[in-house]
C-alpha cells in the first residue's frame, strides 16, 4: 500500500551521558597554599632586576643619599649572608657551605608548601616571601660569589648594615609567620582535615 517508512526516535537519555562526558570534565583546583608561589616569582624577580640595575648602572663603593640622615643607596658586595652576617669570611668554604645552607633551606621550605604544613594565610605568604629572599641572594652566591645589598640605614648614629630587596622579604616573611603562630594558629584547620571532610 502506500509506503512504510521507518521512523527512529532516540529515548530518552540515550547518549546524553556520552555527550555530557565530551564537555563536562573536572578543573584542576590549584591548593591554596600554592597560589602564594606568585609572591615568590614576584620577588626573585624583582630582587634580580634591581640588582642588575645597580651593577651595571654603579660601581661597588658607590654611595647616594635618598632620605637625608636615614636612608641611602649604595652598592656593596655582602660575600656572607643577609645583613652582612660573616662578611668579613670571604673564603670559598664559607661561600659553598652557604649555598649548600639556602639549598638546604629552599628544599624545606619548598616542601613545607608541597605538604600542605604553611598553616594559615600569613604563614603561607611569610613562606612564599622566605622563599622568593633565599633563592634570590643564593643566585647570587652561585654566579657571583657575593651579594649584592643596596639599600642602607641610619638612625642618628646607628648603621643598619646593608640589604637588598631579597633581605627584606627574608625579614617580612619571617615577621608574618611569628605573627601567624602567635595570634591567629589555633584558628587554622590543616588543609588535609579539608580534603578529608569533602
Amino acid at each position: 500500500m502506500g509506503g512504510q517508512r521507518a521512523t527512529s526516535r532516540a529515548l530518552p537519555g540515550v547518549g546524553l551521558g556520552r555527550e555530557k562526558s565530551l564537555f563536562c570534565y573536572e578543573v584542576p583546583v590549584i591548593p591554596a597554599r600554592l597560589r602564594w608561589l606568585w609572591l615568590t616569582l614576584t620577588v626573585v624577580l624583582a630582587d634580580r632586576a634591581s640588582k642588575a640595575w645597580f651593577e651595571s648602572q654603579t660601581v661597588e663603593g658607590w654611595h647616594r643619599e635618598l632620605i637625608p640622615n636615614f636612608i641611602y643607596l649604595v652598592h656593596s658586595r655582602n660575600p656572607g649572608i643577609a645583613f652582612g652576617v660573616f662578611a668579613d669570611s670571604p673564603s670559598t668554604t664559607t661561600r659553598v657551605l652557604l649555598i649548600l645552607g639556602s639549598a638546604a633551606v629552599i628544599a624545606a621550605l619548598a616542601w613545607l608548601f608541597a605538604a600542605g604544613h604553611s598553616g594559615g594565610s600569613l604563614t603561607a605568604a611569610g613562606l612564599a616571601l622566605l622563599l622568593g629572599g633565599a633563592a634570590g641572594n643564593v643566585t647570587d652566591r652561585i654566579v657571583h660569589g657575593a651579594v649584592t645589598d643596596f639599600f642602607e640605614v641610619w638612625l642618628g648614629s646607628y648603621h643598619w648594615p646593608a640589604f637588598n630587596i631579597a633581605d627584606s622579604a627574608i625579614t617580612i616573611g619571617a615577621a608574618l609567620i611569628i605573627i601567624d603562630v602567635l595570634f591567629f594558629h589555633k584558628h587554622h584547620t590543616p588543609e588535609t582535615t579539608k580534603h578529608q571532610a569533602s
